[in-house]
């Protein structure tokens, strides 16, 4: 999955836990009922998206730069 489709995925966890959070658990089309997914389920998905998304963005080496005792 790409950076973009990444960010593109965690952006939709979003938009459904902003729903979720605003009443829009559950919902009636004609004589079925939608519901959205557990919040804590999204929750989990969201911190793993964004710490692999935040993962990607890290530089891949660390440099130290030490000074020589005299």
């Amino acid at each position: 999955m790409t950076a973009a489709e990444m960010e593109i995925r965690r952006d939709g966890i979003l938009r459904a836990i902003n729903k979720i959070e605003n009443g829009a658990q559950e919902y009636r089309i004609g004589t079925r009922t939608v519901q959205r997914a557990d919040l804590a389920t999204l929750y989990a998905e969201y911190r793993t998206v964004s710490d692999e998304i935040e993962r990607r963005e890290r530089p891949s080496a660390t440099v130290a730069f030490l000074r020589r005792r005299r």
